[in-house]
């Protein structure tokens, strides 16, 4: 699944972590991190840990139901997820992690 750990070329990048987020995904973590500043470091850390082991335990993954059913969730604080897919990658086969959201809990669900 390309889930082991890259080193950062950049702080803030989401494609450190092997993840291809869409623009939309990019906009959001860039208007989270100009609100909430603090929040950057936490998850930059939740997005490397969701690349090494998506299941780990500090990252409280979750199946989500309503109108985003199918999708997962998980925290990076009280009130801050990220929305993601799991997806087969159409050239290699292999499982990747397709971002779906990144804000607060109200913004996410």
């Amino acid at each position: 699944m390309g889930r082991g750990f890259r080193p950062r070329p950049k702080t803030g990048c989401l494609y450190c972590w092997g993840l291809k987020p869409p623009k939309f995904v990019k906009r959001a973590f860039k208007r989270l991190i100009g609100r909430q500043p603090q929040l950057q470091e936490r998850i930059e850390e939740r997005l490397a840990l969701l690349t090494a082991d998506p299941f780990d335990p500090l990252l409280q993954t979750h199946k989500l139901k309503g109108k985003l059913s199918g999708a997962w969730a998980c925290s990076v604080d009280y009130d801050c997820r990220i929305v993601f897919n799991f997806v087969q990658n159409i050239e290699s086969g292999e499982e990747e992690i397709l971002l779906i959201d990144i804000g607060t809990h109200d913004e996410g669900y």
